[in-house]
């Protein structure tokens, strides 16, 4: 699809925030019945970053610490912006939607807001609400935030997936610009027919005393990994390859790959599936697990603050969460 001249979205700063108490892989042999070699092997996680109940470590104050990186790289205030996206299934509260939340701490009173529920895809889902916003001429600024708490929503008796999840929080700030370093496209799926390979079961969790101060929500998360693991090798692929077909690339014109964090043998199926080598995939799964929507925006702005990403490098982002969702962007950067 051809951009007219003046409407081509373009990400043009990020930001992250995570919570200040590191969880590591020792700390949870402590009080889980797993260990740091069981978790390391299969999945790649070292340690993950844990919300408190006592400090300021809501979803959305998670999300305006990171907005507000995003908006500051910017260069833009938060009266600039016309929307605020939040990608998340763990806002502070039933409703309002997290992202007013967001508008508010962060004083974008200019600014209509919505949260969008789509897993571990959040992000993704809402970059693609963002770009065909800009592509309408609906808005010229968008805030588009990737954010969960999943720790107030896990059984910490469950072994097998209490040691997956972390917190944290990205955010892009998306502006119509100019010329070839934008968004180029955003695809994304969902099959409703898996819905029960992940999802939320009423039922207060079990929280670890050694886990408190922290607030569960009156769910948990149920998951069958196998499945899981499976779907989401093949979905995320095909849509990858499908992303990149329809710009007319390969794998090998990625200059990175941004994949969602939720298990290095899945990340490294799929890089070998789209012809990524791992030396153009960027992880840091070890240090913040699966954070959910979270994780590629909190990748993305490491990565570029990093210095890892230049002007005109093409990105693959690509994702797969509960619904099941999933979703891929190719991106020429901009920054």
């Amino acid at each position: 699809m051809e951009i007219s001249s003046g409407r081509a979205p373009v990400i043009i700063g990020t930001g992250s925030a995570w919570p200040q108490r590191a969880v590591t892989n020792q700390d949870l042999q402590e009080i889980v019945d797993t260990s740091d070699e069981w978790i390391t092997r299969r999945t790649g996680i070292r340690q993950r970053y844990i919300a408190r109940a006592d400090r300021n470590e809501e979803t959305s104050d998670l999300s305006a610490a990171a907005s507000l990186a995003a908006l500051e790289m910017a260069g833009k205030s938060p009266d600039d912006l016309d929307m605020v996206i939040v990608g998340t299934v763990t806002g502070d509260r039933p409703f309002p939607a997290c992202a007013c939340l967001v508008q508010k701490k962060i004083k974008a009173s200019r600014a209509a807001a919505f949260d969008i529920s789509a897993g571990c895809s959040g992000f993704v889902y809402s970059l693609s609400m963002a770009e065909n916003l800009i592509k309408a001429g609906q808005c010229d600024t968008i805030l588009v935030v990737g954010v969960d708490r999943i720790s107030v929503m896990l059984d910490w008796k469950d072994r097998a997936n209490c040691v997956l999840f972390g917190d944290g929080a990205g955010a892009v700030v998306v502006t119509a610009g100019e010329g070839p370093n934008r968004i180029l496209s955003t695809h994304i799926r969902s099959d409703g027919e898996c819905w029960d390979m992940l999802y939320g079961e009423y039922g207060t969790p079990y929280v670890h005393p050694g886990l408190e101060p922290m607030t569960p929500k009156p769910f948990h998360v149920v998951m069958e990994g196998n499945k899981v693991f499976k779907k989401a090798v093949s979905s995320m692929t095909a849509l990858s390859q499908k992303a990149l077909e329809h710009n007319g690339l390969t794998g090998k014109d990625i200059t990175m790959l941004f994949p969602h964090q939720a298990n290095m043998r899945i990340i490294s199926a799929l890089a070998e599936r789209v012809d990524i080598g791992m030396d153009r995939v960027y992880t840091n799964i070890d240090r913040f697990g699966n954070t959910s929507s979270g994780s590629i925006p909190i990748a993305l702005d490491e990565a570029h603050r990093l210095g890892k990403l230049r002007k005109g490098d093409l990105i693959l982002m690509v994702t797969f969460g509960a619904g099941i969702t999933w979703g891929a962007s190719v991106i020429s950067w901009a920054i």
